[in-house]
């Protein structure tokens, strides 16, 4: 329902693009640092780097959105939800950011030695990929139901972590040439990791916003590599 005062509709409408906004920019940077593993120039991992400062700036000015809204016109219900949603995506939307620089940092290391494990992380950062385009879909549309849908397959991400860990630690095992690039490429997967774990939470986070009921379940994990602690 429109508000009496229209500068409220508006601010909270410019404060919902924006976030759209970071989101498409966010989603752009990850599709990049995925490019970056077989990028072997390392030009790819350049214009990550310099991406992740804009992302920074519009984490910065949702901020200010936000702390003026909550100041000026303190939101309830709704409005309260969708104001607090905001920040909270911002926040995990610049962390997205902050691991997909970090891919792409490990991808530059190994440049010139590919490991045999390339392949699979490549699989993995699709999946993500897919998990972060669909949750961000849902905050654009309000979707609960898409939103529930990549909650639930960020077991697959882990499933997949898992996998490559134990992959990974074979062929490190089998010829200690292969230790520094795996290594890189475990840094990589877990990185990729945390960023499926961070549209997950957002996944949560829109599933609130829709229907003003938090997910009651606890979330699936299939996470069974002992890099999990230790990465």
């Amino acid at each position: 329902m429109p508000h009496i005062v229209k500068s409220f509709d508006d601010e909270l409408a410019r404060l919902y693009d924006t976030i759209v906004t970071m989101g498409r920019a966010t989603r752009t940077q990850f599709a990049l640092a995925l490019d970056s593993l077989t990028d072997s120039g390392g030009q790819t991992a350049a214009r990550i780097a310099a991406s992740d400062v804009e992302i920074d700036r519009v984490n910065e000015e949702i901020n200010d959105q936000v702390l003026r809204v909550l100041a000026l016109r303190s939101p309830m219900a709704d409005d309260l939800r969708l104001v607090v949603t905001a920040m909270q995506m911002a926040t995990g939307l610049e962390r997205i950011g902050d691991y997909s620089v970090g891919v792409a940092r490990h991808a530059t290391a190994l440049s010139g030695e590919p490991p045999r494990s390339l392949g699979s992380v490549t699989r993995m950062g699709k999946q993500v990929l897919a998990m972060l385009t669909d949750v961000l879909d849902a905050y654009a549309e309000r979707d609960a139901g898409k939103a529930l849908a990549v909650w639930k397959a960020d077991r697959q991400v882990d499933e997949t972590h898992s996998s490559l860990f134990r992959e990974t630690i074979t062929y490190m095992m089998e010829d200690p040439q292969n230790i520094r690039p795996c290594s890189h490429l475990m840094f990589i997967a877990k990185d990729i990791e945390r960023i499926g774990d961070l549209a997950t939470n957002i996944g949560e986070m829109v599933y609130y916003l829709a229907t003003g009921r938090p997910l009651d379940e606890a979330r699936p994990k299939g996470d069974t590599s002992s890099s999990a602690g230790v990465l």
